[in-house]
């Protein structure tokens, strides 16, 4: 175990470990102890997982609990992304800041705050270290052991066919998993070399809160933060290069969620050109042109969120032929790389890079690796969610998507506005929207805006998995008043649809007849 004053080694510890408090000492003893005992390695392994993220930890422990022989090997935090820089401590940023949003809209709802209520930083940050221990548990490496897996701390290399190299220890495996995940990437700005800069890696180690902070990059995690930290009190500048944010989503719903951003006081620099960095007198400065304009800023900090770089170098790929290239392992549709016996998982082989994919995309590698499966990747329905004020969730198909495939569509809006309980809750800033095969009520998409859209867009992904149209969806009672009743209102769009003419004539025969 580390104590005060003792720091875990550079080669073993992220700066996702700093500041070196109680907390994240509890966290480094959970998930990298640095008194660990390597296991003496099995004469040989049905799999060895490489990567203890969320793809490595669910295919170890799977696997394990079905009887299979596992090593699993990390070479720096068990938990990956999720737990140390990633879903965890980004939520709990994300309720801070909505907290303090509360307390400034309280007065809508009657609520008299006295004047002098300030945010503390500092505060939030040791919460969010405190919160990441807690839940550090479920990661641990001695969890993993009393499951059944050998737990390997180091870097692993594939040394031959069938051989895994850590450290002295030779690991001979029947199928191997790689689950390495992906890292920012370093976007192509002038000067970016020159500049400190931060990352999801080290956003969360901050313990003061920078006065100005720029933000390259306006996908989820660009949006998410910028709207923290201008929350918190942050001068937020966010620079995209397109024309405007989420370039993926629904457009309607992007604009959205750029309202909201710039409400809270987020300043937008979209259509971002000849993009520059560099250092005068100890200050970051930044450049860009933007639609004609020449934008200059002087910030303290600056957060790089363009893109993510999958984690394939040194680990032998080419001794195995496992093919790569700068969008990750190569594998098809069963995960299965160009080596056979090799599978891949999570952020290291795919473009969706959620924690909810890489647990779902482990589950077809331990069908697959084990027993032979035919189980693909493509058959998953994988929703997403931007945890934005209000948040933008999303499944199945865009209609740009729906073009690009030839599917004729039908498309059915909900307006917020005109949901009773969005009302009463004063969040009428969004909506639901459902795509479905032109005449029929099978759904193949959908977008949600709302506060809580990440939990309302289980119900039409449950839909779509389970075969439901949007006629049953529509005929399901939901309570009332709810925000998720706009659901159910997109169903009764899609079913009034169906009374044709000669229906609506019929009908009204029968409703005079009856008087």
């Amino acid at each position: 175990m580390i104590s005060d004053g003792e720091q875990p080694s550079r080669e073993t510890s992220p700066s996702a470990i700093l500041p070196w408090d109680a907390d994240n000492q509890r966290l480094y003893n959970l998930v990298h102890p640095p008194d660990w005992q390597q296991p003496k390695p099995a004469p040989r392994y049905n799999l060895v997982v490489i990567g203890g993220g969320t793809a490595g930890l669910v295919t170890a422990a799977g696997a394990a609990g079905l009887g299979a022989k596992v090593a699993l090997v990390e070479r720096h935090l068990l938990g990956g992304d999720c737990l140390n820089v990633g879903c965890v401590p980004s939520k709990s940023l994300i309720r801070s800041a909505r907290a303090i949003a509360a307390v400034r809209e309280a007065g809508e709802f009657g609520v008299r705050v006295p004047t002098g209520v300030t945010f503390d930083f500092a505060a939030a940050m040791a919460r969010l270290r405190r919160l990441r221990a807690d839940i550090a548990p479920n990661d641990s490496a001695a969890r993993f052991r009393d499951l059944g897996v050998d737990v390997f701390l180091g870097n692993a290399q594939f040394t031959a066919p069938g051989k895994i190299s850590v450290g002295d220890a030779t690991l001979l495996y029947s199928k191997a998993v790689i689950a390495t995940g992906a890292r920012a990437a370093t976007p192509a700005v002038e000067g970016i070399s020159t500049v400190p800069y931060l990352t999801n890696e080290t956003l969360f180690s901050l313990t003061e809160l920078p006065r100005r902070l720029a933000i390259f990059g306006g996908g989820p995690i660009g949006c998410e933060m910028a709207q923290c930290f201008a929350r918190f009190g942050s001068e937020v500048t966010l620079i995209e290069t397109n024309p405007g944010i989420l370039k993926r989503e629904d457009q309607d719903a992007a604009r959205l969620i750029e309202n909201s951003l710039v409400k809270d006081g987020v300043k937008l620099v979209c259509n971002a050109r000849k993009l520059k960095v560099g250092q005068v007198n100890g200050q970051t400065i930044v450049s860009a042109e933007s639609n004609g304009n020449l934008i200059e800023i002087c910030v303290d900090k600056l957060l790089v969120a363009a893109g993510r770089t999958p984690n394939v170098e040194g680990l032998g790929l080419e001794n195995v032929q496992v093919e790569f290239d700068r969008r990750g392992v190569r594998v098809n549709d069963r995960l299965q790389t160009t080596n056979s016996a090799i599978y891949a998982c999570g952020d290291v082989c795919s473009r969706f890079q959620f924690t909810h994919a890489a647990d779902f995309m482990a589950r077809t590698v331990i069908q697959n690796s084990l027993f032979r499966g035919r189980a693909r990747v493509s058959s998953l329905i994988i929703p997403w969610c931007t945890y934005t004020s209000p948040e933008l969730a999303h499944v199945g198909c865009t209609p740009s998507d729906a073009k690009e495939q030839g599917l004729a569509i039908d498309t059915f809006t909900q307006d917020l506005r005109h949901v009773d309980r969005a009302i009463l809750d004063g969040e009428t800033d969004g909506f639901v929207r459902v795509h479905v095969a032109r005449g029929t009520d099978k759904i193949i998409g959908a977008t949600v805006v709302a506060a809580h859209a990440g939990d309302m867009i289980g119900e039409i992904t449950l839909a779509m998995k389970g075969g439901l149209g949007l006629k049953t969806v529509g005929s399901t009672i939901h309570p009332y008043p709810t925000q998720t009743e706009a659901i159910r209102k997109v169903g009764d769009l899609y079913s009034r649809t169906r009374l044709t003419p000669f229906v609506k004539s019929l009908f009204h025969r029968v409703l005079a007849w009856q008087r």
